[in-house]
């Protein structure tokens, strides 16, 4: 199986991250698509960036539209760009609180308004956020993010997260992976979607392991999972 390839926060080494022009030259690169992270202003409005302040200071959940610099898209903006490219694109809700605001609900309403239910996956480090989602809209596929192992003593909690999540796949780090992984995967009808992969030897193992979409920041490194070109 060849994986899905997707840029992290679009060429981070080449563009500034979660930009326009960055999510264009992944696809220009030949990628499939790109992971990018959403987060909610003052007013409202949803923008896609990392990181909760700007490289100024500024906080986001302190801005209004007005405030925004231009290089910044709003998730609107970017999902226009996806309906018109078919860019498959994986949105992270960014784990601001714990419990879910409005940017849930308006996230995925955007994603149906954009005709877009099939070419996105929702994914967080919050379960609360995902359970919103999944209450939703049920039909968006999500995907939890995780960077580290959860047990309770001998048991896993994953599997379970998983099934009252109802989600498609597990996001883990790549080093989490292996084959014990994969095949708790299989068992449980999950996708698994990794992160950040930066090495091609690492590029290689995933992909003999059946991943099934690899996130990365240099797009020459991820389509070594395509030998062909």
């Amino acid at each position: 199986m060849t994986p899905l390839l997707l840029g992290h926060r679009g060429t981070p080494r080449l563009h500034r991250e979660n930009t326009l022009s960055g999510f264009q030259a992944a696809l220009d690169a030949g990628l499939d698509g790109v992971e990018l992270d959403v987060r909610r202003l003052r007013d409202g409005t949803l923008v896609i960036h990392h990181d909760e302040h700007l490289s100024d200071g500024r906080a986001l959940p302190e801005m209004t539209a007005a405030d925004l610099p231009a290089e910044i898209p709003t998730l609107d903006a970017t999902l226009v760009w996806a309906a018109r490219t078919g860019a498959f694109v994986n949105v992270e809700l960014k784990f601001e609180r714990a419990w879910p605001d409005d940017r849930v609900a308006r996230t995925l309403d955007a994603i149906r308004s954009h005709g877009l239910s099939g070419q996105v996956i929702v994914s967080s480090f919050n379960p609360l956020l995902l359970a919103a989602a999944r209450r939703h809209a049920p039909d968006i596929a999500r995907g939890l993010l995780i960077h580290r192992a959860y047990r309770l003593g001998p048991l896993d909690l994953v599997p379970a997260a998983m099934t009252w999540l109802r989600a498609a796949a597990l996001h883990p780090h790549h080093t989490l992976i292996d084959a014990a992984l994969m095949d708790q995967a299989r068992a449980g009808g999950w996708q698994v979607n990794t992160w950040t992969v930066n090495n091609p030897a690492e590029v290689i193992r995933l992909t003999a392991l059946g991943v099934h979409t690899l996130i990365g920041d240099l797009p020459e490194v991820l389509q070594t999972a395509r030998p062909e070109s």
